[in-house]
């Protein structure tokens, strides 16, 4: 494995005022490494979410810095946030978040627009990103004609299309029956093999752990624990 791709040092994050603020996270520390398949796994209210989204640069520590492929985010404002994001963060959510009116090619190849790829060149990495999941033949269909565990695949596609060094996924398998969740986490253990990509997975899901190399715990807003792993399954 490689140095962190996506870094929390000491980070604090307060949510609310006055006499409903709360401390959602503790001095939490955190790097994903290249290479790596991690797994951040707590109760509901632990901070795993509020996490996440201060790794993927959607919050901003209230304390505490977040390095993302070596860059700090201290003094970031919006637009340089949301540059870090388009840069070197993929996202995979629960619920696919794709868009219905468009093909699986047009969602996956939506994440190179934004970018401001050229048209050809998108649609040729769009066709290329489905392919590595499984998709090449499905790229002409919509979300509804696709099943669940071919709507997150699609999802996939697109967290990897830009190249993103950090893979983001936020209980990928909730939504999916066993052999579904166990062929999405098959996949996102294959994209982690990649020495200059990390994969972090938040879930609830004790089913995918032996797909992990490390398992880490947070409670109550702090780290708890954490657990080096076997290589994944194939």
């Amino acid at each position: 494995m490689t140095g962190p791709v996506i870094e929390a040092v000491d980070v604090v994050r307060l949510l609310g005022n006055g006499a409903g603020q709360v401390q959602a996270l503790k001095g939490v520390s955190l790097g994903l490494s290249g290479g790596e398949l991690m797994l951040l796994m707590g109760p509901s209210g632990s901070g795993k979410t509020t996490l996440l989204s201060l790794l993927g640069c959607m919050l901003s520590p209230t304390h505490g810095t977040i390095r993302i492929g070596g860059h700090s985010t201290d003094g970031a404002g919006p637009e340089d946030l949301a540059k870090l994001r388009r840069e070197h963060i993929g996202f995979v959510f629960q619920s696919y978040h794709l868009f219905p009116t468009l093909t699986a090619l047009d969602n996956v190849r939506l994440a190179l627009d934004v970018r401001g790829e050229l048209a050809k060149p998108a649609i040729a990495k769009a066709r290329a990103a489905l392919a590595s999941v499984g998709l090449f033949h499905k790229m002409r269909a919509f979300p509804r004609e696709l099943s669940g565990g071919e709507q997150q695949r699609v999802a996939i596609a697109r967290a990897i299309v830009g190249d993103a060094s950090a893979i983001l996924a936020d209980e990928p398998t909730a939504a999916l029956d066993s052999e579904n969740g166990h062929a999405i986490m098959t996949l996102l253990a294959q994209i982690a093999k990649d020495p200059a990509r990390g994969v972090l997975v938040v879930t609830h899901d004790p089913r995918i752990l032996p797909f992990a190399d490390r398992v880490v715990r947070i409670e109550d807003g702090r780290l708890v624990g954490e657990e080096q792993r076997g290589k994944p399954v194939n």
